[in-house]
C-alpha cells in the first residue's frame, strides 16, 4: 500500500471574511471590543469553502474541502481532483492517496479523507474488478484506522463485533460470510446498497455508495467510482441512506454528487445537504 504525501503550499480559502471599517469617535469602543473578540451587535460571516494541501495523484492532484455557512457550520465536505489525475497512475494492486482536511474539518463528523487507485479492482472481482477509485470518508482517526489489523490480539473479536442494521444506513448489508474474513486491514467491514441489486454476472459497476463499519460502529461513508466513468465527465445526485442511531453527535450529510468543473478541469466529489443529528 502507498501513502503520498501532501504537497505545498498550503490549501487555500476560497471566501474573506468580511471586515468592517470604524470611523469616528462613536465607533471606537465597537473597535476595542473588536480586537477583544468581536462587536456588539455585528454578525461575522463565518461561511466559504476552504481547501486542506494539495496530495499528488497520478498527473494531477486531489485536495480535500469543507464548506461552512455563514454561521460556521459545515454543509457539504468534499474532493476536487485534477481531470490529469487521472492519468499517469501507478499499476501496482491498491494505492492510497490520504488528503489532508483544512483546520475548518474540526467542524465535521470526519477525521480523515483517503482516495484508494485500484487498477486491477478488487474483490469481489465479479463486482468490483474494474480499475476504479475508492473515495473514502472516514469518521474515525488514523490511529484508530490503525487499529485494524490481523497483527493486533483482539482483531478477530473486533472485526467479528458487526453493529446492528439500525446503526448502519437503512437497506445496507454486510458481505455473505464471516465479518473476520471481510474486514479490510486499515478500513473494516463494507456494507452495500441492497438497492444496486449486485448479483455476480449481472451488475454491471459504474459507481456506487458504500458503507463501512468496524467494531461495532459506522465509521466510514465511500463513493466507488470506475475511471472510465469518471472519463465521461458525469453528473450524478442521490440522496444518501441514513441510519437509525448515529455513531457521534453533528451534521451528517444527506446526500452526495459527482460532477466535473469545467472552469478548473475538476472532478467533485461531494457529500453535502448535512443536517444535524444526535449521538447514540
Amino acid at each position: 500500500m502507498r501513502a503520498h504525501r501532501p504537497l505545498r503550499p498550503p490549501g487555500i480559502r476560497l471566501a474573506a471574511l468580511a471586515v468592517a471599517a470604524c470611523t469616528g469617535m462613536s465607533v471606537l469602543t465597537g473597535c476595542a471590543s473588536a480586537r477583544a473578540g468581536g462587536i456588539a451587535g455585528a454578525n461575522v460571516d463565518r461561511g466559504g469553502t476552504f481547501f486542506g494541501a494539495p496530495t499528488g495523484i497520478g498527473d494531477g492532484t486531489a485536495r480535500a474541502y469543507v464548506t461552512l455557512d455563514a454561521d460556521g457550520r459545515p454543509t457539504d465536505a468534499g474532493i476536487r481532483m485534477t481531470a490529469a489525475a487521472l492519468d499517469g497512475l501507478p499499476d501496482a494492486p491498491m494505492n492510497e492517496f490520504p488528503l489532508a482536511l483544512p483546520a475548518q474539518g474540526a467542524s465535521t463528523i470526519f477525521e480523515a479523507v483517503v482516495v484508494d487507485w485500484n487498477p486491477h479492482g478488487h474483490g469481489p472481482a465479479a463486482l468490483f474488478g474494474k480499475p476504479h477509485f475508492d473515495m473514502h470518508f472516514y469518521l474515525i482517526d488514523e490511529a484508530a484506522r490503525a487499529e485494524i489489523t490481523p497483527a493486533r490480539m483482539d482483531f478477530i473479536p473486533r472485526a467479528s463485533n458487526l453493529p446492528p442494521v439500525q446503526k448502519m444506513p437503512a437497506g445496507y448489508s454486510p458481505p455473505a460470510g464471516p465479518a473476520v474474513l471481510n474486514t479490510a486491514t486499515g478500513m473494516g467491514v463494507h456494507w452495500t446498497n441492497d438497492a444496486d441489486h449486485m448479483v455476480p454476472g449481472e451488475y454491471d459497476f459504474t459507481e456506487t455508495f458504500l458503507a463501512g463499519s468496524w467494531d461495532g460502529a459506522y465509521t466510514f461513508m465511500e463513493p466507488m467510482m470506475t475511471r472510465a466513468w469518471l472519463m465521461t465527465k458525469p453528473t450524478v445526485h442521490k440522496k444518501i441512506s441514513q441510519p437509525e442511531s448515529y455513531p457521534k453527535p453533528g451534521r451528517y450529510p444527506t446526500a452526495y454528487s459527482v460532477t466535473y468543473d469545467d472552469a478548473t478541469a475538476e472532478y467533485v466529489i461531494d457529500l453535502g445537504e448535512m443536517a444535524a443529528r444526535p449521538g447514540p
